[in-house]
C-alpha cells in the first residue's frame, strides 16, 4: 500500500548512519564525481550540516556532478543516484530486504535480519502484504466512522478558527493504525492516548538521541525510553495473548502475524515496527494530501465528484476504492510535491555498475527520490502541485516504493 511505502521524514539521517554502522567498509575511492572528505573524521557531514538536511545536500551534488555522484560520511563512502533511468538500471525488483526495517529493528534494540534466508524472507514479506490487506478490508467501516467523527469536530469549530491539522492527522492517524493492527483493544480512548504518549519518547529518541549519541549520555532520557519501549511490549504482549486462537468481528493485522509460522519475539518486533511507522507516515500523507486540497478547490471538487459517483450512498468496499483513479493521482502528486520521500537506500551488497561507474562492495546507494521527482527535465512546473499528471506518476510511484 502506498501508504506504508512512505518512509517518515526524521529517519533520514538515522537511515544512513545507521546503515554505515551496521556494514563496515573500507576507505576506498570509487571514481565517481563528488566531494572529497571536509574533515578527516567527519567526512562531508559538516557540508550536511551547512545545507540544513540532507535533501538539499543531495540536491545543491547533484546539479553540480551529475546524476551519479559521491560523498563521504564519516569515513564511509556514499554513492547517489539522481535519475530514474539510472535508478531502474540499479535497483533489484527482485530484492526482498527491507533497510527500513533492519534500521528501525536496530534502533528498538532487536536482532537485524538482513542476511536472513531468502526463502523465509519471501515468505513474510508474503504474509506482512496480506495482513496489511486484509486488516484495511475488514476495517474499511471503522476508519469510515473515525473519519466521520473528525470532520463532524471540524464541522463544529468556528469558521474563522485555525485548525491544528497535524495535531489532528496523527491523533486519526493512532485511532485508525492501533484499532487497524491490534484490534479492540483501542476503541478506549485512554488506551490510545497512553500509545501515543510512548510512541512519541520511542520516535523522538529514533529521531535524533541515537543520531549525535545523546541518548546514552543522557540517563533520565535514556530511563524514559527504555520505560516506553518496556510498556509498548508489554501492552503488544498482553494483545498477542488476548488474540490468540479466537476468532473476532474484525480482522487486524496481528492476527495475521498469529496465523503465519513466527515466534512470539517475531510477532512482537514486527507488530511493533508496523504500529510505530505506520502512525507516523499515515499522519505525515493524511496531513499533506488535506493542505494541498484546501488550497486548491478545483482538486476537492474533481475529488467529490469522483468519490459521489464511484462510492455513492451505499458501503464503501476495497472493489470500489481501487475504482478511485482520480483519488490516486492526487495521493501520487502529494508524495511527489510534498517531498514526504526525499529518499530511500539500499546497500550494495556486491560490487556492481550504474551508468559507467563501478560501486564497490558494501557501498551505501541512496536514492535521491526528492531530486527525481522534482527534476525539470522529468516533470512539467516540478514545484508546482498537479494533480492531473499522467498515471505515468503512479506506476513510478508504485515502482519507487
Amino acid at each position: 500500500m502506498l501508504d506504508f511505502a512512505i518512509f517518515a521524514v526524521t529517519f533520514l539521517l538515522v537511515l544512513v548512519g545507521a546503515v554505515l554502522y551496521l556494514y563496515p567498509a573500507s576507505r576506498q575511492a570509487s571514481g565517481i564525481p563528488g566531494l572529497a572528505p571536509t574533515d578527516e573524521k567527519d567526512g562531508n557531514l559538516p557540508d550536511i550540516v551547512a545545507s540544513r538536511s540532507l535533501h538539499e545536500f543531495l540536491v545543491n551534488l547533484h546539479e553540480k556532478y551529475g546524476p551519479v555522484v559521491s560523498f563521504w560520511f564519516g569515513r564511509r563512502l556514499v554513492v547517489s543516484i539522481g535519475s530514474i533511468d539510472l535508478l531502474k538500471q540499479h535497483i533489484n525488483p527482485n530484492r526482498i530486504s527491507n533497510p527500513f526495517e533492519a534500521i528501525l529493528k536496530s534502533f528498538l534494540r532487536y536482532q537485524p535480519s538482513l542476511n536472513g534466508d531468502t526463502g523465509e524472507s519471501h515468505l513474510r514479506r508474503k504474509l506482512y502484504e496480506n495482513g496489511v490487506t486484509k486488516s484495511l478490508q475488514s476495517n474499511l467501516a471503522l476508519i469510515q466512522k473515525l473519519s466521520e467523527e473528525l470532520l463532524a469536530k471540524w464541522l463544529s469549530l468556528p469558521e474563522a478558527q485555525h485548525v491544528p491539522l497535524c495535531q489532528h492527522m496523527l491523533g486519526f492517524a493512532m485511532k485508525s493504525v492501533t484499532q487497524t493492527a491490534m484490534g479492540s483493544s483501542f476503541e478506549d480512548d485512554r488506551e490510545v492516548i497512553r500509545f501515543r504518549r510512548h510512541h512519541d519518547a520511542i520516535w523522538s529518541e529514533i529521531g535524533k538521541g541515537f543520531l549525535d549519541g545523546s541518548l546514552d549520555k543522557n540517563t533520565t532520557r535514556k530511563k524514559l525510553y527504555e520505560d516506553a519501549l518496556k510498556e509498548m511490549e508489554s501492552t503488544l504482549r498482553k494483545v498477542t495473548k488476548e488474540r490468540r486462537g479466537r476468532s473476532f468481528n474484525r480482522h487486524v493485522f496481528i492476527d495475521t502475524l498469529l496465523q503465519g509460522s513466527l515466534s512470539d519475539q517475531q510477532i512482537l518486533e514486527d507488530t511493533m515496527i508496523f504500529s510505530l511507522a505506520a502512525c507516523t507516515i499515515t499522519a505525515n500523507l493524511c496531513t499533506w494530501a488535506v493542505y494541498f486540497l484546501a488550497t486548491s478547490e478545483d482538486v476537492q471538487q474533481n475529488l467529490y465528484k469522483e468519490v459521489d459517483r464511484v462510492l455513492g450512498k451505499g458501503p464503501i468496499t476495497h472493489e470500489k476504492i481501487e475504482q478511485l483513479r482520480y483519488c490516486r493521482q492526487v495521493l501520487c502528486e502529494t508524495v511527489r510535491t510534498a517531498k514526504l520521500t526525499p529518499i530511500a537506500a539500499q546497500l550494495q551488497e556486491l560490487e556492481g555498475r550504474v551508468d559507467q561507474h563501478t560501486i564497490p562492495k558494501e557501498t551505501l546507494v541512496l536514492y535521491a527520490l526528492g531530486v527525481m521527482l522534482q527534476d525539470s527535465s522529468s516533470w512539467l512546473s516540478p514545484y508546482k502541485y498537479v494533480e492531473s499528471r499522467s498515471l505515468f506518476l503512479s506506476k513510478l510511484i508504485h515502482f519507487l516504493f
